[in-house]
């Protein structure tokens, strides 16, 4: 599968989502883990800014690399931020889209030059 990095210096992040454990499975409520440590995965919700336009999305964390202190609204910082394009086949539908992961989740600072 295609990683993509993806730059975060001149963005602002901010945070819109709480963290909580990513569910694998709808149906048993199963949490993801990651495939390599067995570590819970966290999903959080985030808009991310830059060069005027936004997108809200949602980014798995690694439970270990979530930071306390974490304020709805407030800029955050993305370490190793990727973007992984996907598609699949579910129940004869053709679905696809991007999945995005990052190393941690701390509190950020609003880019210098940001509303000026």
């Amino acid at each position: 599968m295609r990683t993509i990095r993806v730059e975060t210096s001149s963005a602002t992040v901010l945070l819109t989502e709480a963290p909580e454990p990513k569910v694998r499975d709808r149906q048993t409520g199963e949490i993801a883990k990651d495939v390599t440590s067995g570590e819970t995965l966290m999903k959080v919700g985030v808009v991310y800014i830059d060069e005027g336009e936004s997108s809200l999305i949602h980014v798995t964390v690694p439970e270990s690399g979530v930071t306390d202190g974490l304020t709805l609204g407030a800029p955050v910082s993305l370490p190793g931020l990727v973007a992984r394009p996907w598609e699949s086949v579910f129940n004869g539908q053709q679905r696809h889209g991007i999945a995005y992961r990052a190393a941690a989740l701390a509190p950020g600072a609003v880019p210098a030059g940001v509303g000026a």
